[in-house]
């Protein structure tokens, strides 16, 4: 409990940077002789605590303290505040205990170089909602029920055992173990249409790891064509090692990608320019929905 209450005393002189011993006892809710006794222990500890008399008197540590021994230089210590309090996927995280301490304990605060929002446009508010939740789920590893629209154009409702939020390719997805397939699966977060985080708890596990999280449960390998104009498309959706700029400027792409309803609606975003090359199915897939679509819409 001592030691507990010790680094509370040590985090408040470093925010505030010096405090009255009464004060501290109400922070604290201890007498202020404990006060004094705690002084004591952290100053044999080594920490350059002192006590000044008089009107403007209190209890203060040496300015040089955390700068002396701390073992992030101040240009790593920047780049942390900044990491914390530019990235959204921590809501309010700019307001937080966190980014709080650590600007007491480095002494400096964030200058606002970057700024990272991985919500959607016009959905913020949703999006930090079911974030929220699902971090909490996570932390107390409580099960949580969902209802999930797959990219088979099926949504199913299932309970899951949520382990770990990933970011990746422009999109959240969610590591989980699913108990309705009694196995690990990636859920990509906006395709989770509604969730319950239940009372019930689930037991500790890892999701198990592989070269390459890919949130696909079935790849196979694509090869695309797209004309020179969509250049500014390919290079935003596609890895540059995946594109092979071709003699007459078409762009060539060969890719890994799950072959699925989700991958001919992206394709079908190119309009008519885009070229199957492989899987033959692929191709004649694409071109049925294309067909459909027009049947739907033409005048």
């Amino acid at each position: 409990m001592q030691e507990s209450r010790l680094f509370k005393i040590l985090y408040y002189l470093l925010r505030t940077g010096h405090a009255s011993a009464p004060a501290l006892a109400q922070e604290l809710e201890v007498s202020v002789r404990t006060i004094y006794r705690d002084i004591d222990a952290l100053s044999s500890a080594g920490i350059p605590v002192f006590t000044e008399t008089g009107r403007n008197g209190g209890i203060y540590l040496m300015d040089s303290f955390t700068l002396d021994r701390t073992v992030l230089s101040k240009e790593e210590q920047q780049e942390i505040l900044s990491a914390l309090q530019n990235t959204s996927a921590a809501p309010d995280i700019e307001n937080s205990e966190i980014l709080r301490k650590l600007s007491a304990l480095f002494q400096m605060q964030s200058d606002n170089w970057l700024e990272v929002d991985y919500t959607r446009w016009g959905d913020k508010a949703s999006d930090k909602i079911k974030f929220d939740s699902l971090k909490s789920a996570i932390l107390q590893r409580r099960c949580v029920k969902i209802s999930y629209a797959s990219s088979h154009a099926k949504t199913t409702e299932r309970i899951i055992h949520p382990l770990k939020l990933l970011y990746k390719g422009r999109s959240w997805y969610l590591k989980a173990y699913c108990t309705k397939r009694q196995e690990f699966r990636l859920f990509k977060i906006n395709r989770i249409l509604s969730l319950e985080v239940l009372k019930e708890n689930y037991p500790s596990c890892s999701f198990p790891e592989t070269p390459e999280d890919s949130p696909a449960e079935y790849e196979q390998q694509v090869t695309l064509c797209f004309p020179p104009e969509m250049a500014y498309r390919v290079y935003d959706e596609f890895a540059p090692e995946q594109i092979t700029l071709q003699k007459d400027d078409t762009l060539l792409v060969i890719a890994k990608m799950p072959v699925d309803n989700w991958l001919i609606g992206f394709l079908l975003s190119f309009g008519p320019n885009v070229t199957v090359l492989s899987p033959a199915a692929l191709k004649k897939d694409l071109a049925e929905q294309a067909r459909l679509t027009y049947e739907k819409n033409k005048l």
